[in-house]
């Protein structure tokens, strides 16, 4: 459904079927040689480069690496698939609504570049003894935050502004979706082992309240990029202040709860890094559970402030259907 936006008003319209509703650019390849084809090409080479580097030397090991390689892959493939897209004309045929696609992407892949290029150097690089593979390791690093910044500068230069006519992704709550699907997802790498929860009914409740809302604001996204926030039983308005006002609620308990739980002793706890005794060695690829545990209690505040945002802006749109 696209939607147009208007100083805070948002008018949504109804589209017969994805993407249909979007405006199409004719394809030229004089696409490459504007501001943002050129801004995607950097995008392009500097993925490229990135996974190319560590590629050659074999520079990549465990989770933490085979992520980095992840994020660079898909990103290159990604960009290169818009790329075609909008050099062929072919937006009116692609299956996503090109109103919000691409910049639900690009949003994506900047906190992709910037998850990698810093778990990357600090968890593989750093411990990699000086030469080629260092070397190439430093290069891919470096491009990644090229990349990064690349992607970055197009959410900044497509999200929506007063008077444009732009899809809901491109708004400020849009964009924070993205962000808070993002944290949840790093949250659930760091509680994988469930040795971390399973012993107190209320730390297996705050991994309920990261699913329940990773999973509404997953489907907020999903159903703007299909255009099919009309098929939502209630108003896709009521639809997103119900569901930022919920999420708020329930990350102000998990804020409360995990570090509790997790760091005071009165509760079965370890407040001190040093009780944790998989912290004791410093270990290549691997993050202790200690760690772990603070790392979900940063997120947890993090994703609680986006989420208080996401309430703030939401009660300041208006929504119009025409």
């Amino acid at each position: 459904m696209p939607v147009t936006v208007t100083r805070t008003t948002i008018t949504t319209t109804t589209s017969s079927s994805s993407g249909l509703g979007s405006p199409t650019i004719v394809g030229s390849p004089r696409a490459l040689t504007q501001p943002l084809g050129l801004l995607r090409l950097l995008q392009l080479l500097s993925t490229c480069v990135a996974f190319s580097l560590v590629a050659s030397v074999g520079a990549w090991t465990g989770a933490m690496g085979d992520w980095s390689m992840f994020t660079w892959c898909f990103c290159f493939s990604v960009t290169l698939i818009i790329l075609i897209v909008e050099l062929c004309g072919l937006q009116s045929r692609f299956p996503l609504s090109w109103r919000n696609f691409p910049i639900t992407y690009a949003c994506y892949a900047a906190l992709f570049c910037l998850s990698a290029s810093i778990i990357y150097p600090t968890t593989y690089v750093q411990f990699l003894s000086h030469g080629r593979s260092r070397d190439h390791a430093i290069a891919a690093t470096a491009f990644s935050c090229i990349a990064c910044v690349a992607y970055a500068t197009e959410v900044a230069w497509t999200r929506a502004r007063p008077g444009e006519i732009t899809g809901y992704m491109a708004t400020v709550p849009g964009l924070l979706k993205v962000l808070e699907t993002f944290v949840a997802c790093i949250i659930f790498a760091f509680i994988s082992n469930p040795s971390l929860y399973q012993h107190q009914p209320a730390l297996e409740w705050c991994v309920a309240v990261y699913s329940i809302c990773f999973i509404l604001a997953a489907v907020a996204i999903l159903l703007n990029l299909g255009d099919c926030t009309n098929m939502l039983p209630i108003s896709f308005p009521s639809f997103l202040s119900g569901l930022a006002l919920l999420s708020v609620l329930l990350y102000a308990t998990a804020i409360v709860l995990w570090p509790l739980y997790q760091f005071s002793e009165k509760h079965g706890g370890q407040p001190r890094r040093s009780w944790d005794v998989g912290c004791s060695s410093r270990h290549t690829y691997y993050v202790c559970n200690w760690d772990r545990r603070l790392a979900v209690a940063i997120l947890t505040a993090i994703n609680l402030l986006a989420y208080l945002a996401d309430l703030v802006y939401s009660a300041r749109l208006v929504f119009v259907r025409v």
